[in-house]
C-alpha cells in the first residue's frame, strides 16, 4: 500500500488504480515541464527557482485530488444498534440513547414508530459504523447469528414461559430396545413428567426435580414411525402442556448370538428361551464332560467361525476349557469387533486372573456369592403395566393384574476394575453388577450375575429381557449402516444440515412434493446440504439407495423448547465476543472524512497553478525590448 493509501484508509481495490492513474499524470506533467524548458531558447529559459515550483506543484495537486476523491477515514463513536425479536416489549426497547437506531426483525410483534428488516444483515448496511447490539427479546434466529459475529452484543433476555424448555430424545430407536427421553421444565415446581405411547397409555412417570429436570424411558415395540408424548403436569396434577416426541424404529438385522456354557443349567436354558422368543439367531455349545456336548451342532472356533457372530456370551469353565489356538482367535476376533460377555459363575484361578488382566480387567475376590437385588426406577403401576405389555399367547398377562416384585437374585464377589470401564448393571446398593470397556474395536464385559434366570421364574420375564438386550445391544459387534444424518432443530421454517448426501438427494414431504437439494462443496466430505421444510410431519430423505426418515416440528409446537433454545444460541455469541472484548478495546467505526475541504484546496492550487504557468514570473528579461 501506497503512503497516500495509508493514511486515507480506503481500500486497496479502489485506492490503488487512482493512485496509479494520478502517479502517471504527475510524471507527464513534470515530463512536459522539463522538455519545454530544454526545448527553449537559452535567453528565453525559465529561472531554476521557476522549474522547481511548477514541478513540486504537480504532485501537490494530483495529492488534493487524491484526497479529494478519496478522502482520509476519521475514526468516530460507536454506534448501538437496538435489535427487537420475538417476544420484545416496547418498554424494554426505549427509545434509543444518543440517537441509536432501532429496528425490527420479521419475528418481533407489531411495534410502531420501528423499522422493520428482513433480516439482521440488511439492517447492518442500512446503518453503517453499527459496533453494538442491543438485543430485546427471544434472540437471534439462527438466520441472523452469522451478521452478528464479530460484535459487542448486549442480551438480557426475557424470563422463560412455563413449561418444557430443553428436550433430548433419540430421533431412532431399534425394536425392542429401551429409550431415554431427557429434559427440562421451568415454573412447575412439584409437578410430574409423563411419557405415553402411541396408543396414548403411561409407559413411565417421575416427579420433576428441583431445577426442573427429569429423565423417562420407553420401549419401541413395533417397527415405523412411533409418536409418542411427553406429558407436563403441575403440582395439581393439571396438564401444563403435551409435546410430540417422534421415533423412527428400525428394524436392523438381529445380533447373532454364540453361547459357550462349561455345563448345563438353568441359565443357558432360559438364555435360549430368551433369544427365541426375541428372534435372535444363536448358536449353543454345551460341554456336558467326558468330550460329550449339548446343544447346537459343534462348529470349529476358529476366525472364520467367529467372524459370522457377533457376541459370544461364554462363563469361566468354557473360557478356561478354550485351547490355545482357540483363544488366540477369540482374542482377535474380539480386537476385530466382536461382543464378548464372560458371565462369572465360580472362583477365578490364577490363570483366568492374567488372562482378564490381559484385556484390562483386575480382579480380585470372588471367592464367595452374596443377594442382591436390581437397581430399579420407581414407576406407577400404570406405567409398569403398560411397559411389561400384554404377555404373551402362551402366557397372556391381566391388564390390572398386579406385578410381583422382582426376586433376589445370587452374585459372585467379584471385584473387577479397569480405568476405562463403564458400568452396565447395579445392584440396590450401588455395587456394580457388570461392566465393559473396549478392547481393539471390540467390547468385553464381565458380569458377576449368576442366576438371572429367577427372574423368568418370578414373574418378571421383563427384566430379564431387558437385562439381556441391554448387554447384548452394549457388546455387539458395530454394523455398518447408512451415513445419511440430519442435523438441526427440526422445526417447520428453521433451517436443517443434511449430511452424507450425494448428487440427485431430495426430500419427500408429507404432502407428496418432491424437493431437490443441493451439496454444498464447502462441506467437503462431509458432503452436507441445507433444507427448509415447509411442512410439518414425517420427510424422507432419499440420497441414491440410501434412505433415511426425519420429523419437522410444526412452527407452534413446543414454543418454551424454541424460545430457550434461540435464548442459549444468543447467550453463546454474548460469551465468545466477551472474550476478546476483555483482552483489548474494540475499536470504533472508521468513516471517510469530508470532501468539500479537499476538492476547495484542490481547485484554489489549480488555479494559482494556471496562472502561474501563464505568467512572466521566473523567466528570462534577456534580449526582451523594453515596453
Amino acid at each position: 500500500m501506497t503512503p497516500l493509501l495509508a493514511f486515507a484508509g480506503t481500500p486497496d481495490s479502489v485506492g490503488v488504480p487512482i493512485a496509479v492513474l494520478l502517479g502517471a499524470a504527475v510524471v507527464l506533467a513534470s515530463a512536459r515541464v522539463l522538455y519545454r524548458h530544454w526545448r527553449a531558447d537559452p535567453d528565453q529559459r525559465s529561472r531554476a527557482w521557476r522549474i522547481a515550483a511548477l514541478l513540486l506543484a504537480q504532485p501537490l495537486c494530483a495529492a488534493l485530488l487524491y484526497f479529494a476523491l478519496l478522502p482520509p477515514t476519521t475514526r468516530g463513536e460507536a454506534r448501538t444498534l437496538v435489535v427487537a425479536t420475538a417476544g420484545a416489549l416496547p418498554a424494554r426497547i426505549g427509545a434509543g440513547q444518543g440517537g441509536d437506531a432501532r429496528i425490527a426483525l420479521p419475528e418481533a410483534p407489531a411495534l410502531p414508530g420501528i423499522e422493520r428488516v428482513p433480516d439482521l444483515a440488511t439492517a447492518l448496511r442500512r446503518h453503517p459504523g453499527t459496533a453494538r447490539l442491543r438485543i430485546v427479546g427471544d434472540g437471534l434466529e439462527a438466520r441472523d447469528r452469522d451478521a452478528a459475529r464479530g460484535l459487542d452484543i448486549a442480551f438480557d433476555p426475557d424470563p422463560l414461559p412455563r413449561g418444557l424448555v430443553e428436550l433430548d430424545a433419540p430421533a431412532q430407536a431399534q425394536v425392542g430396545a429401551v429409550f431415554h427421553v431427557d429434559g427440562r421444565a421451568n415454573g412447575l415446581r412439584g409437578g410430574v413428567a409423563e411419557l405415553l405411547d402411541p396408543g396414548r397409555q403411561r409407559v413411565d412417570r417421575v416427579a420433576l426435580a428441583q431445577d426442573g429436570r427429569f429423565r423417562l424411558s420407553g420401549t419401541a415395540r413395533v417397527a415405523g414411525a412411533a409418536g409418542f408424548l411427553l406429558r407436563l403436569r403441575d403440582s395439581r396434577q393439571q396438564t401444563v402442556e403435551d409435546i410430540d416426541v417422534p421415533l423412527q424404529v428400525v428394524a436392523e438385522p438381529p445380533p447373532r448370538i454364540l453361547v459357550l456354557a462349561g455345563a448345563p443349567g438353568p441359565e443357558v436354558k432360559f438364555l435360549r428361551r430368551w433369544a427365541r422368543d426375541a428372534g435372535l439367531p444363536m448358536h449353543t455349545r454345551i460341554d456336558a464332560g467326558g468330550g460329550l456336548q449339548l446343544g447346537d451342532a459343534p462348529i470349529p472356533l476358529d476366525a472364520v467361525s467367529l467372524r459370522r457372530f457377533d457376541a459370544v456370551v461364554l462363563d469361566e469353565r468354557a473360557w478356561s476349557a478354550l485351547g490355545a489356538a482357540q483363544r488366540e482367535a477369540l482374542t482377535a476376533a474380539l480386537r476385530d469387533g466382536l461382543g464378548v460377555v464372560l458371565r462369572v459363575t465360580a472362583p477365578l484361578g490364577a490363570v483366568e486372573r492374567a488372562r482378564l488382566r490381559a484385556l484390562g480387567f483386575s480382579v480380585e475376590g470372588g471367592g464367595d456369592a452374596a443377594e442382591v437385588r436390581l437397581d430399579l426406577p420407581v414407576q406407577d403401576a400404570d406405567a409398569l403395566r403398560a411397559r411389561v405389555g400384554p404377555g404373551t399367547p402362551d402366557a397372556p398377562r391381566d391388564r390390572d393384574a398386579a406385578l410381583p416384585e422382582p426376586p433376589m437374585l445370587t452374585r459372585r464377589t467379584v471385584r473387577a476394575t479397569a480405568p476405562d470401564a463403564v458400568v452396565m448393571l447395579r445392584g440396590r446398593a450401588g455395587e456394580p453388577l457388570s461392566l465393559w470397556r473396549s478392547e481393539g474395536r471390540g467390547r468385553i464385559a464381565v458380569t458377576a450375575l449368576t442366576d438371572s434366570y429367577r427372574l423368568v421364574l418370578g414373574g418378571r420375564g421383563d427384566l430379564h429381557a431387558e437385562l439381556w438386550s441391554q448387554a447384548v445391544a452394549t457388546v455387539s459387534r458395530p454394523r455398518s449402516g447408512g451415513v445419511l444424518s440430519v442435523d438441526g432443530e427440526h422445526r417447520q421454517g428453521q433451517r436443517l444440515s443434511l449430511c452424507g448426501v450425494a448428487g440427485g438427494t431430495r426430500v419427500l414431504t408429507p404432502g407428496g412434493a418432491i424437493r431437490p437439494v443441493l451439496v454444498d462443496p464447502a462441506t467437503g466430505s462431509a458432503r452436507c446440504a441445507a433444507f427448509w421444510p415447509r411442512e410439518s410431519g414425517w420427510h424422507r430423505l432419499a440420497s441414491g439407495p440410501q434412505s433415511a426418515w426425519f420429523h419437522v416440528r410444526a412452527a407452534d409446537s413446543a414454543p418454551g423448547l424454541h424460545r430457550n433454545a434461540v435464548r442459549e444460541a444468543t447467550l453463546r455469541l454474548v460469551v465468545q465476543r466477551a472474550v476478546p472484548i476483555a483482552a483489548s478495546t474494540a475499536a470504533a467505526p472508521r468513516s471517510p472524512g469530508a470532501r468539500w475541504p479537499w476538492w476547495l484546496a484542490w481547485l484554489l492550487a489549480s488555479g494559482a497553478l494556471w496562472w502561474f504557468e501563464r505568467s512572466r514570473l521566473g523567466r528570462s528579461t534577456v534580449g526582451t525590448p523594453s515596453p
